[in-house]
């Protein structure tokens, strides 16, 4: 009885030991967390904001240096996402202790959660302050918060798991970077990130609908503006979509032990 009621009890005191460790983590590296992501993507918004703005001024009647914003968040989200969580589930595999880890009593849910929480959230808070920077830029309006902040947290959290992924898949760090950089980032550049897709031609536009960025830049882009390629219904379903693939991998992962213990 005892033994069962231990198997069900949930450890909030390893997943939060977990939890802080990585936030410490990001705390500890400001620089690399949260400044160098914020230089970034305010150049990008001032190289694609003067250059591309100045001769387009307005993208489905929004002006094209707002219309840009939730492009930029969402590329920040994917990358610091993705690099959060596949650090900091590989770095342990790297130096030897996810052995300590997995003898821990802590089950297979509750280190996902922790690790992938920890990414989540700096994930989101990076995202908020991205927002606020670019608003120092440009005068922005947002038409759903409740959208726009379950867009934001659904999406960091379905990239937290997929780097949660590739951290335990990566061998080293260059397949810990391949992903993200060839993959991931050229993706969300042709995505609609700083574009809508509306303006390529229709064959163009066909293929684009094949790349699923295209749904989630969408759906954050409709939170603010009520400007999108594609229905809302359509962006969440496919976000969900992609949250419980990668759930249901995170899950064979743990059940099988796929790259856990070798």
């Amino acid at each position: 009885m005892s033994s069962a009621a231990n198997t069900l009890a949930f450890n909030r005191h390893g997943v939060w030991a977990i939890y802080k460790f990585e936030m410490a983590r990001a705390f500890r590296t400001l620089f690399q967390s949260v400044v160098a992501p914020v230089i970034t993507t305010s150049l990008y918004f001032v190289v694609f904001g003067a250059a591309i703005g100045s001769r387009m001024t307005e993208v489905d009647g929004v002006a094209y240096g707002a219309f840009i914003v939730p492009g930029l968040i969402m590329l920040s989200l994917f990358t610091e996402s993705l690099s959060n969580a596949s650090f900091g589930i590989y770095f342990p595999k790297f130096t030897g202790t996810i052995y300590e880890l997995l003898s821990a009593p802590v089950s297979y849910l509750e280190i996902v959660i922790a690790y992938v929480g920890a990414a989540a959230t700096k994930s989101i808070i990076l995202g908020l302050i991205i927002l606020a920077t670019a608003s120092l830029f440009v005068p922005i309006k947002i038409l759903h918060p409740v959208w726009m902040i379950t867009f934001l947290v659904l999406t960091a959290t379905t990239f937290s798991l997929f780097g949660f992924i590739i951290g335990i898949w990566a061998n080293g760090f260059e397949q810990l970077q391949f992903i993200p950089m060839l993959i991931v980032t050229p993706l969300t550049f042709l995505g609609g990130a700083f574009y809508s897709i509306e303006m390529l031609p229709p064959t163009w536009r066909t293929v684009t609908l094949f790349n699923p960025v295209v749904y989630l830049i969408s759906g954050f882009r409709w939170s603010f503006y009520e400007s999108s390629d594609v229905s809302v219904e359509v962006s969440l379903a496919m976000t969900l979509g992609f949250f419980v693939i990668c759930l249901a991998i995170a899950a064979w992962i743990f059940r099988t032990g796929y790259r856990l213990k070798s």
